[in-house]
């Protein structure tokens, strides 16, 4: 699994709420506040930048797979 290097902010956030239930409930600064109500109530700030670094990327990936209890590679091929 290679994780891109110019996925933006905005592209992970219009990703996350199509197919992962999230929306946008805010936006604070440069950052992007995401909701879910399933499984559980959730919220995940993505920063708005025009490239993710790759920790935080990852980072956000791990959080969104452990919180719909698939795989992060189940995450990842939805990029």
């Amino acid at each position: 699994m290679k994780i891109p290097r110019d996925l933006s902010g905005r592209e992970l956030v219009d990703c996350r709420c199509r197919r992962w239930g999230y929306r946008e409930v805010h936006q604070s600064g440069s950052h992007i506040i995401l909701e879910t109500l399933d499984p559980s109530p959730q919220r995940i700030a993505v920063p708005g930048h025009r490239y993710l670094k790759i920790g935080t990327l990852n980072a956000i990936l791990r959080i969104v797979a452990t919180h719909k209890q698939v795989s992060k590679q189940a995450i990842f091929e939805t990029l």
